[in-house]
């Protein structure tokens, strides 16, 4: 079967014939692809066609595919039962990880999914401070939970498409939206709505206009101002969990949140998220406070084995250091690439992650991200795939290193790419 075939078949039978808008490709045009499967840093469509990934299911995979030792702590656990609706051992492992590992989590929660992570956040803030109103940022993507999805990134951004269809006005009225690194807006908002003011939520780097890093003294101001009202900054380290630095966002720029919201990498690969955060706060939630929040698949021993699994890799490797300079290397190497092509662009790196925005304009807020010319990044991307390398199909995301990713790869990929760009 082909992949033009199989999409054909999906489209019958699932919206845009997939689970996830953005897989679609609408944002970028040409067919998408369907997948046999993966190793390493290379993936394969049914057609046995090879890509070198920096998609890497969009962040989780900082091991790459089907590493294997996650692999066989994997295998060893579905012999053990795939779900016990119980507290397991594992789950008691993994928190344990995340406490030790990350500076501000004193509990946790587990749950399914990163969307899971912050609604479930949302809801305890409101729940510790009796307050309404929720502070959020342009381009941030927090999940599809109604109160969030007001001026958001990601997919939104990508299609196109308005954030809040089918979200009451009454919701979306309690979510203040604010330009990305814009303190004064910060500071003003909270000389007006302060005491209403339940929580600041913000991604420390944002991940979902693309790579956004934050300007110098915005996350202290933000501590500082949700310190002096007393409301609750939550970071969602979703995507930045352990890919920045063993205890993400928060341990590269020695900022305390109150809450942590947390996925992706925590789970390895499988559908696991959390939040966790100051004991005084966790308290409030059920069966030990009043918050409300529960799960039939919460803390699967599944997903938390695989969470457990590659974390304890991380740890044993320590390859922060190697990652960052491999990306870094990918990342120049693509600007000169295109500098010879005389395309404008401007590329945001960070650790592991990075996105080549076809813009000169710096890119520090979502307003800015959004002068990108995407046209020709759906050009870009097209192209990248024709030759085998597969990028996320978005202006609007993060590229992804892993570990898996070696020099070799690197230098291959660019050879890739400048072919790709060469036809643009």
């Amino acid at each position: 079967m082909t992949n033009r075939e199989l999409m054909e078949r999906a489209k019958k039978l699932m919206p845009g014939g997939v689970s996830s808008p953005v897989r679609a490709f609408k944002a970028v045009g040409g067919e998408p692809i369907v997948v046999r499967e993966a190793k390493g840093c290379r993936l394969w469509d049914v057609e046995g066609k090879e890509y070198i990934d920096f998609l890497m299911s969009w962040g989780p995979l900082i091991l790459g595919h089907a590493h294997p030792y996650v692999v066989s702590e994997v295998e060893r656990q579905l012999s053990r039962g795939m779900s016990y609706g119980l507290t397991c051992y594992e789950e008691i492992r993994l928190a344990e990880l995340v406490v030790s590992s990350v500076p501000s989590v004193e509990m946790v929660r587990f749950v399914s999914s990163g969307t899971e992570a912050t609604m479930s956040a949302i809801r305890l803030a409101r729940g510790y401070t009796g307050r309404k109103f929720v502070v959020k940022f342009e381009g941030c993507y927090h999940g599809h939970y109604d109160g969030l999805l007001v001026s958001a990134g990601s997919g939104v951004a990508t299609l196109g498409i308005p954030g809040t269809p089918g979200v009451p006005e009454e919701i979306a009225g309690l979510t203040l939206v604010l330009p990305y690194n814009d303190t004064d807006a910060v500071l003003s908002t909270f000389e007006r709505y302060g005491e209403d003011i339940a929580c600041v939520i913000v991604e420390p780097v944002a991940g979902n206009m693309g790579v956004v890093l934050p300007s110098e003294g915005f996350l202290e101001v933000l501590r500082e101002v949700t310190r002096k009202y007393g409301a609750v900054l939550i970071f969602d380290e979703v995507i930045t969990n352990f890919r920045l630095s063993v205890g993400g966002a928060q341990e590269y720029y020695a900022i305390d949140p109150d809450i942590t919201c947390m996925g992706k990498i925590l789970g390895g690969g499988m559908p696991l998220g959390a939040y966790g955060g100051k004991k005084e706060i966790m308290s409030h939630v059920a069966p030990e406070g009043k918050v409300y929040q529960a799960g039939t698949l919460s803390g699967n021993p599944v997903s938390v084995v695989c969470g457990r699994a590659t974390l304890e890799e991380l740890l044993r490797l320590k390859p922060y250091q190697l990652l960052e300079e491999r990306t870094r290397r990918l990342a120049e190497g693509i600007s000169t690439v295109l500098k010879e092509k005389g395309i404008p662009h401007t590329i945001n790196r960070i650790g592991s992650m990075f996105t080549v925005f076809f813009t000169e304009v710096p890119v520090t807020d979502y307003a800015s991200s959004r002068r990108s010319n995407t046209e020709l990044f759906g050009r870009f991307f097209r192209n990248l795939l024709h030759h085998g390398v597969l990028i996320p199909p978005s202006q609007f995301e993060a590229w992804f290193l892993s570990t898996a990713h070696r020099d070799e790869d690197i230098e291959e990929a660019l050879e890739r790419i400048q072919t790709a760009v060469r036809s643009l």
